[in-house]
C-alpha cells in the first residue's frame, strides 16, 4: 500500500482507551402513518429502542422538525437496490417528544390536509399519511 502525504490541517493525537461519544446520522425515511402524537416509519438503519430522533415532515414552506423517541423498531426484510446491493428494511414507532403549541398546530394542519376523509383524525390514530417521504436524524 502506497505511503500518502499527509494533508491535515492541525495535528491530531492519539488518545489512549479512546473517548465516548455519539455521532448524528442522517437517515431517508417513508412515513407509514401519523398522528398528533407519534408516527411509524420505514427505514434502512437500524435504530435502537429508547434512542433520539428529529424527523423532518414536508409541508409547504419551512419543513417542520419533531422531536422524537423510538419506541420499537423490527426488521421487517431485505430490499435490493441498484447494483444488486441488499439493504435492510425496518419498521419503527416514534412518539413524539416536546412539542410546542406552535408544532402541535402544524402538525394537526398536516393531518388534515392528509386525511382522505376530510374530518380531523382521531388522536393517535394515523391520519392517512401512507407514502410520505422525509429525512430523520437519529443518535446511533
Amino acid at each position: 500500500m502506497a505511503d500518502r502525504k499527509e494533508q491535515r490541517k492541525a495535528t491530531r493525537i492519539s488518545i489512549a482507551g479512546g473517548i465516548s461519544g455519539r455521532a448524528k446520522a442522517t437517515v431517508d425515511i417513508h412515513i407509514l402513518d401519523l398522528s398528533l402524537t407519534g408516527a411509524q416509519i420505514e427505514h434502512s438503519a437500524q435504530l435502537p429502542p429508547g434512542s433520539p430522533c428529529t424527523i423532518e415532515l414536508p409541508q409547504a414552506g419551512t419543513p417542520l422538525f419533531l422531536s422524537a423517541q423510538v419506541i420499537w423498531s423490527v426488521l421487517i426484510g431485505a430490499q435490493q437496490i441498484q447494483g444488486g446491493e441488499r439493504v435492510l428494511r425496518y419498521h419503527s414507532g416514534l412518539s413524539f417528544r416536546g412539542l410546542t403549541a406552535d408544532h402541535r398546530r402544524i402538525l394537526a394542519s398536516l393531518l388534515e390536509d392528509l386525511n382522505p376523509e376530510g374530518g380531523p383524525p382521531a388522536s393517535g390514530s394515523a391520519g392517512g399519511a401512507s407514502g410520505e417521504r422525509g429525512r430523520g436524524e437519529t443518535s446511533r
